[in-house]
């Protein structure tokens, strides 16, 4: 079973990097400007046979638009240019930000699923490197996130992304346990696979400078874009298992230079 599955993070306001999300360089590579965000989805949309949909409507042959991190932008800007073109999408919420300036609040969240959004868990603490913390801080994220979510919603969370784009089997068994029944990933691939009774999918990335032709391309399903963030994807899982937490200081550093 395949699905094709667009990682967004936030959505700004043309040239306004730090109003949403988390405050850096290295955030702000995955921030895109609302006038871009409008050409990838014009250009979407007109690629793509098949409109984004849901994952309450099924996985098989999909195409999902998904938002990471909970940044005010998926309220201010996001949810409103899917909604002009009838489209919903799925915003993964990092808990323990939630009512923190630049990033959504309580009532924004329920506002997102009232309009048909998904709103699901994006960890509690944001870790970068999830694959690396212990059992217990793994169950911990997930259960903690799934709570909070559950307790503003009023409903139980079942879907899911992962932080830092750093998967094992371990966190997805957490994921499962702690009631998620589908559990988006960063790696960069079509096919879904299971992990106990979660659902896992790939998604392919969008950065600031990812322009509307790549973003058409990848919903279309062309195999060039897709096979180019594979092997990039795979060259930087190797660097980061190597590196350790050396990797991100070191990405950390290459930003400001």
């Amino acid at each position: 079973m395949n699905a094709i599955s667009i990682m967004y993070h936030d959505v700004v306001a043309d040239g306004d990097f730090r109003s949403s999300g988390f405050a850096s360089d290295d955030a702000d590579l995955y921030k895109i400007e609302m006038s871009s965000f409008d050409r990838h989805l014009e250009a979407i949309a007109r690629a793509s046979t098949t409109a984004p949909t849901l994952v309450t409507a099924g996985l098989a042959d999909a195409l999902f638009m998904t938002f990471d991190d909970g940044g005010h932008g998926a309220i201010s800007q996001a949810a409103a240019a899917l909604e002009k073109r009838g489209w919903r999408g799925h915003f993964f919420v990092a808990t323990d930000f939630i009512d923190t300036a630049a990033f959504l609040t309580s009532s924004d969240i329920r506002e997102l699923r009232r309009r048909g959004h998904v709103v699901g868990s994006h960890s509690a603490s944001h870790p970068l490197r999830m694959a690396a913390c212990s059992t217990e801080q793994i169950r911990e994220e997930w259960a903690r996130s799934t709570a909070r979510l559950a307790e503003i919603l009023q409903e139980k969370i079942t879907v899911a992304s992962i932080p830092g784009g750093m998967y094992s089997r371990e966190v997805a068994e957490a994921a499962a346990n702690a009631g998620i029944r589908t559990l988006f990933t960063s790696e960069p691939v079509t096919r879904i696979w299971n992990v106990s009774s979660c659902a896992v999918l790939g998604r392919y990335a969008m950065q600031r400078n990812t322009t509307a032709g790549v973003a058409a391309a990848i919903a279309r399903g062309d195999r060039g874009p897709r096979l180019s963030q594979y092997l990039l994807w795979n060259a930087k899982k190797i660097a980061k298992k190597a590196a350790g937490e050396s990797y991100l200081r070191v990405r950390k550093w290459l930003l400001t230079k």
